[in-house]
């Protein structure tokens, strides 16, 4: 499994936004600037995470995004289904592995592909934006992801 740019980029842009005070808003050109990222493609990324209450908007020539939640109630994984969709690593196994009738599932995906997913969804749905931002600042200011 291949997490994309845009996956990558959005939990880029969540750590950036958690790590400003959170008394203003802050600029996407901001972000795109700080993140070397463009801002054209973090206007792509901003409506998945505003549609999904993650961030919230305010307009208006100081306006920008706020976090919308607490920060140790958004994970990893939280982000990454939004912009990516299922962490499956193959079809035959995602979220509800109750809907798929057991005779087509074969040793390979009960073995294999099923425990991969498990120790997937294990680290990004126990890994928070809070749990970034200590890191980040544990680091003196550089992350990566």
């Amino acid at each position: 499994m291949k997490i994309s740019t845009k996956g990558r980029y959005a939990l880029q842009l969540m750590l950036d936004i958690a790590l400003q005070p959170s008394n203003r808003p802050v600029a996407l050109k901001d972000v795109s600037k700080r993140q070397n990222i463009s801002f054209k493609y973090l206007e792509q990324i901003m409506p998945a995470l505003t549609g999904a209450g993650l961030i919230r908007s305010v307009r208006g020539p100081k306006g920008g995004y706020y976090i919308n939640k607490d920060l140790d109630a958004i994970t990893v994984g939280d982000i990454l289904r939004l912009t990516e969709g299922s962490l499956a690593p193959v079809d035959q196994v995602d979220s509800d592995l109750h809907t798929i009738p057991s005779d087509s599932l074969d040793t390979i995906d009960i073995m294999v592909w099923q425990k991969l997913y498990k120790a997937i969804c294990d680290v990004v749905d126990h890994v928070t934006i809070q749990d970034l931002v200590d890191q980040e600042r544990s680091n003196g200011g550089e992350y990566y992801i």
